[in-house]
């Protein structure tokens, strides 16, 4: 059964591989505490 973040929680460590081979780590690596992720699985 997933897992579902409620209010006030703390957003889990997570880190992706990028189209251009380089890492991106959240929240670590965001510019601001507001941030909206959009997740696209691309074409099957």
């Amino acid at each position: 059964m997933p897992n579902f973040l409620n209010s006030g929680d703390v957003f889990p460590s997570v880190s992706l591989s990028l189209a251009d081979g380089g890492t991106f780590s959240f929240p670590a690596d965001l510019e601001t505490p507001m941030t909206i992720a959009l997740f696209y699985r691309g074409h099957w």
